[in-house]
């Protein structure tokens, strides 16, 4: 069992001080039966809950891959493994997925870690090469198994299943109930439900805004009208995504795009823009409506209604989040019909005629070319900008430290005379190229 000092010296790390009743639920449930099903809306904390009880069952002594982790996206990957890191265990965690370098994930699966995170794909690629030995995993994580199943990973997964030949504990993990699939082999689970009649969307408010020219000009209105707050506008196209981006900024509305096409460095600068508040609206398909970490929020816009009723509900568990209050804007032009999966009657919201178009947000990221393997920290940089670049603490927001790069956003009224004071600066005794995020 965990020990319940050892959870607070964890927790301290992600900046929590205590459980929620659905991870708390969930850890017992974890570390006392062999086979558990795991349902909680997305933003509950779900990649806490398993992950605790993973660390209580793990052996210091072994020096093999003890625990498995699959995961549909490599966005979900990198999260885990950046929770996993927060909580300072001392155990070794490795991420796999595509589009990540091959040769760096088995260099770093040499000393076999711990914990292995990863898409379907990229783990099957490594079992298939011998990069790591499969026969001391003990425990399987299969997180938003329901989505891997969507994208059609089924038969990577039940390959990497069938190579997994000594796993005694099993956990599935899902923001919505789902047929648990015969290549698991799991039987006769434990299921811990936050799901099913927990009235999960009880500070979720539903409106209706009816376009009355176009869809489009009726979204750069309701924008106007939200003002300057963070807001995720979802499509169902990445052709519509990145439409929307480009004609908003016509409008002189700072919206960055986000889908699965894009370049893993570009998608991760995108999403730290959008965390550190320096871009407020993000137009995304659904890869964002789920397993990406990235603040809450109170407005989400459906600007297309997804086709099914499950991803209507994941979009929307990106703001209403727990206890917290949040409205989804469903964008509609007057003679289309509700689909079926959304109940009851939404308010319609009327616009007002008139409305200033929001603000720029005040804030703006600037790029550090150095990281971690730079031998940097968060500390060394909000020394030097704040005594290099004569910033008052106020002016630094979220700084993000990556292996060989780092971003901070600063406010944006000081950003340009903090990059002159800087230009001929080092910092810890280094010169680094230091400018505005592109």
């Amino acid at each position: 069992m965990t020990n319940p000092e050892n959870i607070t010296i964890n927790l301290a790390g992600l900046g929590i001080t205590e459980l929620n009743e659905m991870q708390q639920e969930a850890n017992e449930a974890i570390q006392q039966n062999s086979e558990v099903v795991l349902l909680a809306p997305t933003g509950s904390g779900k990649t806490l809950a398993f992950l605790l009880p993973v660390l209580s069952i793990l052996k210091p002594e072994t020096d093999h891959v003890q625990c498995m982790i699959i995961v549909p996206t490599r966005e979900l990957a990198l999260q885990i493994e950046q929770v996993w890191k927060k909580l300072s265990t001392g155990f070794k965690v490795t991420c796999c997925y595509g589009g990540h370098d091959m040769q760096t994930e088995i260099r770093s699966l040499v000393e076999a870690p711990a914990l292995i995170v990863g898409t379907p794909g990229r783990i099957l690629d490594h079992i298939r090469r011998n990069s790591f030995s499969g026969r001391h995993i003990s425990t399987l994580v299969l997180d938003e198994f329901d989505k891997s199943l969507e994208l059609g990973f089924q038969e990577e997964m039940s390959e990497i299943i069938r190579n997994l030949r000594n796993v005694k504990k099993k956990v599935l993990v899902s923001a919505t109930t789902t047929k648990i699939p015969s290549f698991t082999s799991i039987k006769a689970p434990v299921t811990v439900d936050f799901v099913t009649n927990r009235n999960k969307s009880a500070g979720l408010t539903l409106v209706q805004v009816l376009a009355e020219k176009d869809k489009m000009t009726t979204l750069v209105k309701l924008l106007t009208f939200l003002g300057a707050e963070s807001t995720l506008i979802f499509c169902n196209q990445r052709d519509s995504v990145e439409r929307i981006s480009a004609v908003l900024k016509e409008e002189g509305i700072d919206c960055a795009f986000f889908h699965g096409k894009l370049e893993q460095e570009e998608r991760e600068r995108t999403l730290i823009r959008f965390r550190n508040g320096s871009v407020l609206f993000l137009a995304a398909t659904d890869l964002a409506a789920r397993g990406l970490d990235i603040p809450d929020m109170k407005h989400v816009i459906h600007f297309e209604l997804p086709m099914k009723g499950d991803e209507f509900t994941h979009r929307n568990g990106r703001t209403a989040r727990m206890l917290a209050e949040g409205t989804a804007y469903i964008l509609m032009d007057k003679e289309e019909k509700l689909p079926e999966y959304i109940t009851g009657k939404p308010k319609i919201l009327d616009l007002p005629a008139k409305l200033a178009a929001p603000p720029v947000s005040d804030w703006v990221t600037i790029y550090i070319s150095g990281g971690k393997k730079s031998k940097l920290n968060k500390m060394d940089i909000v020394g030097f900008l704040l005594q290099k670049g004569k910033l008052e603490k106020q002016d630094l927001g979220l700084i993000e430290v990556k292996d060989n790069i780092s971003f901070a956003a600063v406010k944006r009224s000081k950003a340009k005379a903090m990059l002159q004071l800087i230009a001929t600066e080092k910092m810890k005794g280094k010169k680094y190229k230091i400018e505005v995020a592109r």
